[in-house]
């Protein structure tokens, strides 16, 4: 059944779907981040909107995969990104509805839509083409962003969980790790099916 889902998945004609999709989520996200970014100096503008920048990064890996290539620093933020601000965010919207005991039909929309963010990073494991100097970079990103979100108060607001931010902020950290450690875990297993296919070889 996965040898049917993959050929799905990486069909050109899905892949210029996904494409479309994440474009219009990007753009929309930005727009989303619209009002907290009016208040941001414009230093820290990169870094406010987390998940629209990781679809971005995810729609740059696609239309690499659509030209037979592998743009391998956008593939492994895209991994990292989406995961991390995924579920990120789905965990914040369930506290929240923990707090006000309601989120309504758009906190439920970013639910869905946050997991399935996790989820497309996820799918695309064995498409990945990404070396140990790109996981690093993004280790360098992803680590920063939590230093400019949690030190320098840029993390997306949430003001019912305001009181949180402390605990948020650790655990937005050991988001960041375990994101970076799925990375390194892709990256180890491409080796070794590599190495195993030219042993084979031989």
């Amino acid at each position: 059944m996965w040898y049917w889902i993959w050929q799905i998945l990486t069909n050109k004609l899905f892949l210029l779907a996904l494409l479309a999709v994440n474009i219009f989520g990007t753009i929309y996200g930005y727009i989303w981040y619209g009002d907290q970014l009016a208040e941001t100096k414009p230093l820290f503008y990169i870094f406010v909107p987390d998940s629209p920048t990781a679809t971005l990064f995810f729609s740059l890996a696609i239309m690499g995969w659509l030209l037979n290539q592998h743009w391998r620093i956008f593939e492994v933020l895209a991994l990292v990104t989406l995961v991390k601000y995924g579920l990120w965010a789905v965990v914040m919207n369930l506290l929240a509805l923990n707090e006000l005991g309601t989120i309504g039909i758009t906190g439920w929309m970013l639910v869905c839509s946050h997991f399935l963010m996790a989820v497309q990073g996820v799918l695309y494991l064995p498409k990945y083409d990404f070396k140990v100097i790109h996981i690093m970079i993004a280790a360098i990103w992803t680590l920063h962003n939590d230093v400019i979100d949690y030190v320098f108060g840029q993390m997306p607001r949430y003001s019912m969980l305001s009181d949180y931010y402390a605990e948020i902020g650790y655990f937005t950290f050991w988001m960041s790790i375990l994101c970076l450690l799925l990375a390194i875990y892709t990256w180890h297993k491409k080796r070794m099916s590599c190495s195993n296919y030219h042993f084979t070889l031989k």
